[in-house]
């Protein structure tokens, strides 16, 4: 297992971080403390989940299953998704949230302290001054080691960065992105503001939630095993497209040309980029989860290298103009004519 620093920080992280978005719900917790004891065999000492998987039943799970090995671990969990929608305060990152979030984590997770705690997405309405002091609080109290920015814009990462310098506190020393063959927006700024202002990068969904394993064939009606079978509400909105579809399918033959499964190779493919120092593989059975190894052995070459650049042009997504609905866009509120989306966006700065 290769170990890469991360960001500015002392700690060093596995090339490979153990998901658990579907622990402790698609995945039992049996088969799940099998996949994070065959993980930590195998040299992984990243682990990743959030509050908000399973409505904090993942948390519950990584937990009972990590406690006898619990210092071998970076332990990373998410907060910041709402978690009652009755609650308007339970989401966000303000301190009274982040304080409430944080306890609650170190409750299910059973344990005393959160190696790394991300931020899970762009808070508009609270302070970041607000934020940072909340977090550096938690970090003198003992319950946090580091915090970072999940799902957060170059821009976002720089206005954390010097606010936290301003105020001679710690910042965040890690992102966590998505980044994958059929979505490379990640290029275009964030990567490059990551490594300046000294954050390492754990990515996530290397294999586009399922579609760059190369199983689903254009057209066809997936398995109803699957996460497009299930109708996943998140990979209808994002990778479930035409385009990387097709993009799959040039990808499998590829890299069956040379001895990988099509994930394989995309996951190879993230791990070939300076700047990530981790990127999460999410399973959900103890079979995907070993077919991820074999990619962290296989050199790309700058044939590979044109060939992903020949498929989708670096800072752009498979699909010509796709965005992320889950993570919109805030540039441009009309003058006039304005929609209650662009007024909302107002509202969140």
């Amino acid at each position: 297992m290769e170990y890469r620093q991360l960001g500015r920080s002392g700690i060093k992280v596995s090339t490979l971080t153990l998901g658990t978005m579907m622990f402790g719900g698609p995945t039992d917790e049996a088969t799940s403390a099998r996949i994070i004891d065959q993980a930590l065999e195998q040299g992984v000492n990243s682990i990743d989940t959030a509050d908000a998987y399973g409505k904090g039943e993942s948390e519950r799970v990584v937990g009972r299953s990590i406690a006898a090995q619990r210092e071998r671990w970076v332990l990373a969990t998410k907060f910041a998704n709402p978690l009652d929608s009755h609650d308007v305060n339970a989401r966000g990152a303000s301190r009274k949230h982040i304080v409430r979030a944080v306890d609650a984590s170190l409750k299910r997770l059973n344990t005393d302290y959160i190696d790394l705690l991300y931020i899970h997405r762009e808070d508009h309405e609270t302070p970041v001054e607000e934020t940072v002091r909340a977090l550096n609080d938690l970090i003198q109290a003992g319950k946090l080691r580091y915090y970072g920015l999940s799902n957060h814009r170059a821009w976002k990462i720089a206005e954390f960065s010097h606010t936290a310098e301003a105020l001679g506190l710690d910042a965040p020393v890690a992102s966590q992105p998505l980044y994958n063959i059929a979505n490379r927006q990640a290029e275009a700024e964030q990567l490059t503001a990551a490594y300046r202002y000294g954050l390492g990068v754990i990515s996530y969904s290397p294999l586009a939630r399922g579609v760059l394993t190369g199983k689903y064939e254009p057209g066809a009606t997936p398995a109803s095993d699957t996460r497009a079978g299930r109708s996943d509400r998140r990979l209808q909105q994002t990778e479930w497209r035409p385009e990387s579809l097709e993009l799959a399918r040039r990808v499998r033959e590829h890299a069956e040309a040379r001895g990988l499964s099509a994930g394989q190779f995309a996951l190879a493919w993230v791990l070939n980029s300076r700047y990530i120092s981790s990127t999460i593989g999410g399973p959900r059975t103890e079979a995907q989860w070993q077919d991820y190894l074999p990619a962290l052995h296989y050199h790309l070459t700058s044939e590979d290298e044109a060939f992903v650049d020949s498929l989708v042009t670096s800072g752009h997504p498979s699909t010509p103009g796709f965005n992320d609905p889950g993570h919109p866009f805030f540039g441009r509120i009309a003058r006039h004519g304005t929609s209650l989306d662009a007024q909302t966006a107002v509202q969140q700065g």
